[in-house]
């Protein structure tokens, strides 16, 4: 699938400010040594964390799939913040649960949905399958040898996993609208299919669900960082693992507009069935999904623990 994409448009290209503690990230060797948190993780509450300059832009692209058409109210407004450098890794995420005992609800569910590699070609959605004892500590389930590495995105995490981590770091999730101006960084999308000719991020090469050319190195998640950085020093913005938003998913950006934020101030999580993911995953295939984008997007059932879900938080500037 080929479609050539329209980047964002700005008069005014922000500046951003790397923080110091940022990890040193970016290629196949610095990803695999890195212990998963940032320095200073424990006594500077910005740790990890990159500063974002506010300023407008055009959200979604007209010319890719139905739910990332905008064409009636394009323009969003994005204030200062910071935003995390990485995905939450699995060290950050343990070290949550060490100070606070939490469990997360596919521990509590005992139930995750499990990506399976099939063998051929099968009906749509098969290689997926709800599996017992799989969460965020047993990706692969607690009877496999296989260990979770803590420089890798945390996963089979929910919409109220995200937000507790993030009420105890003292952070938040960002709205759509903050994540997709931090990924876009100013800089246009390119043909959905350069990211098989030039591998940038960690996504499927090959025949999507059943042949894996595992060119990137990456059978299924990567570690955070191992691809160069975005404009602006953002990692994994676009493949390796899909992104919650605080961002109910309604339709499309028009149909968000429609009292969506006077909504989100007078409800909870649970009153919306599904909140908006974004960026693609290493499941995105050339001839299937093809949301390796900063303007993808997909609902997301809140409750539910998936294999090529994970998240990153921001700290909004008052």
């Amino acid at each position: 699938m080929a479609i050539v994409l329209q980047g964002c448009s700005t008069s005014n290209q922000p500046q951003t400010k790397n923080q110091q503690d940022l990890p040193d990230l970016g290629t196949l060797q610095s990803c695999k040594s890195y212990p998963g948190l940032p320095v200073n993780w424990s006594q500077d509450p910005l740790a990890g964390m990159v500063s974002i300059q506010g300023g407008s832009y055009s959200i979604g692209n007209n010319d890719a799939y139905p739910e990332e058409k905008s064409l009636i109210h394009s323009t969003r407004q994005v204030t200062d913040f910071y935003i995390d450098a990485t995905e939450v890794t699995n060290a950050q995420f343990q070290s949550f649960v060490d100070a606070t005992g939490y469990e997360t609800e596919a521990e509590m569910q005992n139930e995750a949905a499990v990506f399976i590699q099939p063998a051929q070609k099968v009906a749509e959605l098969k290689w997926w399958k709800l599996e017992k004892n799989v969460n965020w500590k047993h990706p692969w389930g607690i009877q496999s040898s296989r260990q979770v590495l803590p420089n890798e995105p945390v996963r089979y995490v929910t919409l109220k996993d995200a937000l507790k981590y993030a009420e105890w770091r003292g952070t938040e999730l960002p709205t759509e609208e903050q994540w997709e101006y931090a990924a876009k960084a100013f800089s246009h999308e390119r043909d959905v299919s350069a990211h098989t000719q030039h591998i940038d991020a960690n996504v499927w090469q090959g025949e999507f669900p059943y042949q894996n050319e595992n060119k990137d190195g990456f059978s299924d998640v990567a570690p955070v960082g191992c691809f160069k950085a975005n404009g602006f020093g953002l990692f994994d913005m676009i493949g390796n693992v899909w992104e919650l938003t605080r961002t109910p998913f309604i339709g499309s950006h028009d149909d968000d507009h429609l009292g969506t934020q006077a909504q989100l101030a007078s409800r909870s999580e649970s009153q919306y069935s599904a909140y908006t993911i974004k960026g693609g995953s290493y499941l995105c295939a050339s001839n299937y999904c093809a949301r390796y984008r900063a303007t993808s997007r997909q609902p997301q059932e809140y409750t539910l623990a998936i294999s090529h879900v994970g998240f990153r938080t921001v700290k909004n500037i008052k």
